[in-house]
């Protein structure tokens, strides 16, 4: 993984973890890769791993079972209010490049329109 110097290492291995937890990439219940392992495959401090976990933890996003692991969370709703809370900034990110490059709002519209007719999903 190519970290971004902007942004703390913690809140990137957050994100992606979020990101595979949205996707279904990773399902409610699935066991997250141990804090020691997780840390050599990125190569990152643990404590880096450990906050992250922590984080998201808080955020009830994931679980801890004393011996056994971190897993994800099982709740639905949960997991639902963060992809669309995820959803929402990238389209507000989108609508503000499109703004900052010129573009209004009809004109917008018909590049999403366009984009959909040439069958791209």
């Amino acid at each position: 993984m190519e970290f971004n110097n902007n942004l703390p290492i913690y809140i990137q291995i957050m994100n992606l973890l979020k990101t595979k937890i949205v996707s279904g990439e990773m399902n409610g219940g699935d066991k997250l890769p141990s804090v020691r392992d997780f840390s050599k495959e990125l190569k990152v401090n643990p404590n880096t791993i450990q906050r992250a976990y922590q984080e998201l933890e808080r955020e009830e996003l994931v679980f801890t079972q004393r011996g056994m692991g971190t897993f994800v969370t099982e709740n639905i709703n949960t997991i639902n209010k963060l992809k669309r809370t995820m959803a929402t900034e990238v389209v507000e990110q989108f609508f503000k490049e499109m703004k900052n490059l010129g573009f209004k709002q009809a004109e917008i519209k018909e590049i999403i329109s366009n984009w959909f007719e040439e069958g791209n999903e």
